[in-house]
C-alpha cells in the first residue's frame, strides 16, 4: 500500500507544513457511493489508483487529528507522517460492505499509529505498557487543565487523587507520569520545598486488594463481559454498530456522525440506540437469571 500510493511531500519546516496543508486541500472529498466503489475496487482487484484516491481524500483527516498532538514536543511533520501510515493501514483493511464510512473506521487506525509513535519517541520505561497507562499519558494534560493544576513541578496530593480516580489508575502512576512529562524527581522529595517532614511517597497509599478479592472481582468481570458479548447477538448489524459506538466506545461517537454514516436523522439514531440498549439489557438479565444457582 505504501509503495503504490504517492503522497504530497511533507517537509519538516513550518513553511513546508503550510504548503503541505494547502496541497492536501486540493484533493476532493468523496461521496459515499464513490467511496464505496473505490473501496470495492481496491479490495477485490487491488487497484492502486483506487487506493490512492481513498488515501489522498482523507489526508485532511490525518492532519486534523495530528494537530491535536502538538503538545508532546515532537515535529508535527513526523506526527502527520505516522498518521498517514495508520490511514494506509485502514484503507488496506477497510470493508465497505459493513455500511460505515472510511473516515469513521480510519480514525482509530490514525490515532493508534500516532500514539504508538509518541510513546516510542518518549521512550517511556514501563509507562504506557497497559491501556490504563496509555490513557493516563494522553489525558494527563487535559485533566490537569480541567483541575487548573498547570503549575510546574509536583501535583498537590488532592489533585493526584482526583486524577487517579478520574482516569482509573493509581496515585503512584499519576505522580510518576507527571514527572516523566515534566522532568524526573524523587519520591523522597518533601511535599513543600520550604518544609521538612512529609514526603511525596507518604501520599501514595497502597490500595491493592488481596489476592482472593482480586480473583473474585476478576471472575465477576469476566462473567459480565461474557453476558454482554452474548447479549449483543440479539442486535442487527446497524443496532450493534450504534450501540457500540454510543455505549461501549471510550470516546462515544456523536448522534450527528452516526446520522451521516447511516443517512438517517439524529432522532432516528437516538431511537435505535435506546431500543438497542433495552434489547441488550433484557438479554443480559435473562442470561444472568439462567446462570443463577438453583436454591437447594
Amino acid at each position: 500500500m505504501a509503495q503504490t500510493t504517492t503522497l504530497p511531500a511533507l517537509a519538516s519546516l513550518e513553511g513546508g507544513l503550510s504548503r503541505y496543508l494547502d496541497e492536501i486541500r486540493r484533493f476532493p472529498m468523496l461521496q459515499p457511493q464513490e467511496e464505496y466503489m473505490l473501496a470495492k475496487r481496491w479490495r477485490e482487484h487491488q487497484d492502486p489508483k483506487a487506493a490512492e484516491r481513498l488515501v489522498t481524500s482523507h489526508l485532511r483527516l490525518v492532519a486534523k487529528i495530528a494537530m491535536g498532538y502538538r503538545g508532546y514536543g515532537l515535529p508535527i511533520s513526523e506526527v502527520i507522517s505516522e498518521g498517514n501510515v495508520g490511514l494506509m493501514q485502514a484503507v488496506k483493511r477497510f470493508e465497505p460492505e459493513k455500511g460505515f464510512r472510511l473516515a469513521t473506521y480510519a480514525m482509530w487506525w490514525i490515532k493508534a499509529a500516532i500514539q504508538e509513535y509518541i510513546l516510542r519517541s518518549w521512550s517511556l520505561v514501563k509507562m504506557g505498557t497497559t491501556a490504563n497507562q496509555k490513557r493516563l499519558f494522553f489525558n494527563l494534560r487535559r485533566v490537569k487543565s480541567q483541575l487548573q493544576a498547570l503549575d510546574e513541578g509536583d501535583l498537590h496530593p488532592d489533585n493526584v487523587k482526583k486524577i487517579a480516580t478520574k482516569l482509573g489508575v493509581t496515585e503512584e502512576d499519576v505522580v510518576s507520569m507527571n514527572r516523566r512529562l515534566g522532568g524526573d524527581a524523587s519520591l523522597n522529595a518533601p511535599v513543600r520545598a520550604d518544609e521538612e517532614g512529609a514526603e511525596w511517597q507518604d501520599w501514595l497509599v497502597d490500595h491493592t486488594e488481596d489476592q482472593e478479592t482480586a480473583l473474585g472481582a476478576s471472575q465477576e468481570l469476566d462473567g459480565r463481559k461474557a453476558l454482554l458479548a452474548k447479549a449483543l447477538g440479539v442486535l442487527n448489524e446497524r443496532e450493534r454498530r450504534i450501540f457500540e459506538a454510543r455505549r461501549l466506545a471510550e470516546d462515544p461517537i456523536t448522534l450527528e456522525e452516526l446520522s451521516a454514516e447511516f443517512g438517517i436523522s439524529r432522532e432516528r439514531v437516538r431511537q435505535i440506540e435506546v431500543r438497542a440498549f433495552e434489547k441488550v439489557q433484557e438479554a443480559v438479565m435473562k442470561g444472568a437469571q439462567a446462570k443463577a444457582p438453583v436454591p437447594a
